[in-house]
């Protein structure tokens, strides 16, 4: 690649680094609002808006799971540049929405609408495999990683203040107001990355679930890839689904003690995708940094599940930190599978599974942590946790399995 053309490439790599911060940093915004929201809509029923905050989140991942799919081929057909800031302008629009909602059903729609444009994020991932020479990928997808981290950190702490000092409508204007920054910052600089000559007829055969499934099948390794992927992913939302109730209950944590171990979570995933991933990719492989993070993310499950105190939770958190040398890995293998017209799909479709996830977690581990501290039952408080380390094995062996095979080379489905 020429000097002019790295210059480009590393433009184009900044505005999605910049882009991708500025989404999380809009999603974080509305993170300690939305749930006292729901109540005041529930006039303060603290148990009716607990089920309305489980039905926002089941249908937010089912919206992803659908939309991914559809955005991700469209990006295949029409190029990444106009999907992506369609769905920056969609988000910002949406969150406008919920500033103004009157009434829970608004709430209801816009969150909808929210995790479609949310799928654009897959989008942002085939942007980025266009842009990065392969052995180059692992590491700019940490670095996407890490400007995630830094949103979800800054976010929360931006939406608090926000609320504090002019209610709680006043977050969702000023996650609309990033999210236009970011989709002006696109309009005014992004190039498109995918060439006229490497895009691909769009199907709605194609652009669904079922579709996507197919689309993995067609390439040998791409399906268990994904399901590992999944699996990963499906064991994370441990976190948002029992974390507050079982350090509350376990260690007596208050809700800012929780916000803060949410955070060293943060700060651990930001130096490790953006300060070790080069370096271990460059030690140990893809490969291995994909087994270095199922294996360090199951450990970290493990030690939260068996940890007697608050101080011994804490030290399982850089243990399980290393998780995020699995992501860059992942991405820097998979992209390799499938030809330039089908990143969009890739992307799509392991975005959708990531979707499914996120439907059946709340219920798995909700109700595993339920039974195992409900009275008569075997008091084992970690047993979430301990799920979530035994998924984390599951995928490992898939991940090794895959590996045994040998890789193919990248072609295209038809």
């Amino acid at each position: 690649m020429s000097e002019a053309g790295e210059r480009r490439r590393r433009a184009a790599v900044g505005f999605i680094l910049v882009s991708v911060w500025l989404d999380v940093l809009s999603l974080g915004v509305i993170i300690p609002v939305f749930a006292p929201l729901i109540q005041r809509f529930e006039g303060g029923d603290a148990a009716a808006a607990a089920r309305w905050i489980g039905v926002f989140s089941t249908v937010w991942a089912l919206a992803q799971f659908f939309g991914a799919p559809i955005l991700g081929a469209l990006s295949d057909r029409f190029g990444r540049r106009p999907v992506l800031l369609i769905s920056l302008f969609g988000l910002a629009v949406d969150y406008l929405v919920m500033a103004f909602a009157p009434t829970l059903g608004w709430l209801f729609v816009a969150r909808v609408v929210s995790g479609l444009t949310a799928a654009g994020m897959a989008v942002a991932s085939a942007y980025i495999a266009d842009v990065t020479p392969p052995e180059k990928r692992a590491q700019t997808f940490g670095l996407i990683g890490a400007a995630w981290g830094v949103g979800f950190i800054v976010g929360p702490a931006i939406g608090g203040f926000l609320a504090a000092q002019f209610g709680l409508r006043a977050p969702f204007l000023g996650a609309a107001a990033l999210t236009v920054v970011g989709a002006l910052y696109g309009l005014f600089v992004l190039p498109e990355s995918l060439r006229p000559e490497d895009r691909a007829q769009f199907a709605w055969a194609k652009a669904n679930p079922v579709g996507s499934l197919n689309f993995l099948i067609a390439h040998r390794e791409l399906l268990p890839l994904s399901a590992v992927n999944m699996l990963l992913q499906l064991a994370h939302y441990v976190l948002p689904t029992i974390f507050v109730l079982y350090a509350s209950n376990r260690y007596g944590w208050t809700v800012d003690m929780t916000g803060y171990a949410l955070a060293l979570t943060g700060v651990c995933n930001i130096v490790v995708q953006g300060l070790l991933v080069r370096r271990v990719v460059a030690w140990i492989g893809e490969w291995g940094a994909v087994l270095a993070g199922l294996t360090f993310g199951g450990l970290g499950f493990a030690i939260y599940g068996v940890a007697p105190t608050g101080w011994a939770f804490l030290i399982g958190t850089p243990v399980f930190g290393l998780i995020g040398l699995f992501g860059p890995g992942f991405q820097g293998i998979v992209t390799r599978r499938v030809a330039p017209s089908e990143q969009g799909r890739l992307q799509g479709a392991n975005a959708s599974l990531v979707g499914l996830a996120g439907v059946v977690a709340p219920t798995l581990f909700g109700f595993t942590y339920a039974w195992f501290v409900a009275p008569g039952h075997p008091f084992v408080p970690g047993s979430a946790f301990f799920l979530a380390a035994g998924i984390h094995a599951v995928a490992a062996l898939i991940a090794v399995a895959v590996m045994a095979r040998g890789p193919r080379p990248a072609e295209a489905s038809t």
